[in-house]
């Protein structure tokens, strides 16, 4: 009886460990438009790297003619305080991430776009800017995402922010300029990394191929913060691919206007909502419109990066 009661007890005992391995390994499918921590690639499956970690093959030039060149790289380096303008690349070293500062003149490269086409998609990007620098996130290769230095303080036009959406391309559409600034500020100073997380919708057409709905970004992330939410696309904004909408296009980054890097370039299908999508928790952070200023310490009052702005460099 005392080994049968020793068998069973034992019995138990490995039938709860095996219960609590398998809802460890069950995470709840994350699909409320949220932030949850790590980036999704990392907790969640269905991903796929647009960054093969070795060279740019599945990406091509827009323009080949740009005399800059984009670097495969295993780091980073930003010149700091000294030399804020500065991003570059670790030579001589393939790895996961990307910048265009491989050759004069820095930050002057081609836009990229993928050889793939994706339609509904969800997608994940981190960048990082130097000083003064000025790139972009193409979905489908025809609504950018402006990726500005623009921390600190507020820039002369409201869409000269990271995180705005950029004008229509040839001028508004049915009235609208095509413009749109985020709901919140999340930018990060120039040296650090930082992500956008987008929910997409694709254009719709009918059999004779004629649009019956808008490009729509159900929502997009940065930095964790909620900045757009159901803001349709009426068309290809400036300075994008020269390509039409379609129900499935390619995904672009912007090269040609000032030093910018890249990595963890993830996406996957689009999933539904789970319900309503999560709250905007709106955390402490810049709101449209406000400054905040350069100087005082980061993350204080000012939120500054401490004293004035370096001097922009001489445009070329």
């Amino acid at each position: 009886m005392k080994h049968f009661l020793v068998g069973m007890a034992a019995a138990i005992v490995l039938a709860c460990f095996f219960v609590f391995l398998m809802m460890a390994a069950d995470i709840p499918p994350l699909t409320d438009g949220s932030d949850h921590g790590d980036p999704p690639f990392l907790t969640e499956s269905g991903w796929k790297p647009l960054l093969n970690g070795k060279d740019l093959s599945g990406w091509e030039l827009a323009d080949p003619s740009k005399k800059g060149k984009w670097l495969v790289t295993s780091g980073v380096y930003w010149g700091g305080i000294n030399n804020p303008t500065s991003l570059v690349g670790v030579p001589n070293s393939p790895g996961d991430r990307i910048v265009n500062t491989d050759v004069e003149p820095a930050g002057n490269a081609s836009n990229i776009y993928t050889t793939e086409k994706f339609g509904d998609s969800e997608v994940y990007v981190e960048f990082m800017v130097a000083a003064h620098s000025n790139s972009g996130f193409f979905m489908h290769g025809l609504y950018e995402t402006q990726i500005w230095d623009s921390w600190g303080f507020t820039p002369r036009l409201a869409t000269d922010q990271c995180g705005a959406m950029y004008h229509y391309q040839g001028g508004p559409i049915d009235g609208e300029d095509g413009g749109i600034t985020p709901k919140a500020r999340a930018d990060r100073p120039p040296g650090q990394w930082q992500s956008y997380h987008y929910w997409f919708q694709a254009p719709r057409f009918d059999a004779s191929g004629k649009k019956i709905a808008n490009a729509k970004f159900l929502r997009i992330l940065h930095n964790g913060v909620l900045i757009h939410e159901n803001v349709e696309r009426r068309g290809p904004t400036v300075a994008t691919l020269k390509i039409p909408e379609a129900a499935m296009n390619p995904m672009g980054l912007q090269g040609d206007h000032g030093a910018v890097a890249f990595r963890n370039i993830y996406i996957r299908p689009l999933r539904p909502f789970a319900g309503s999508p999560a709250q905007d928790l709106q955390p402490t952070t810049q709101q449209p419109g406000q400054g905040g200023g350069r100087g005082g310490r980061a993350g204080g009052p000012g939120g500054g990066r401490g004293g004035q702005p370096p001097a922009a460099p001489p445009k070329q």
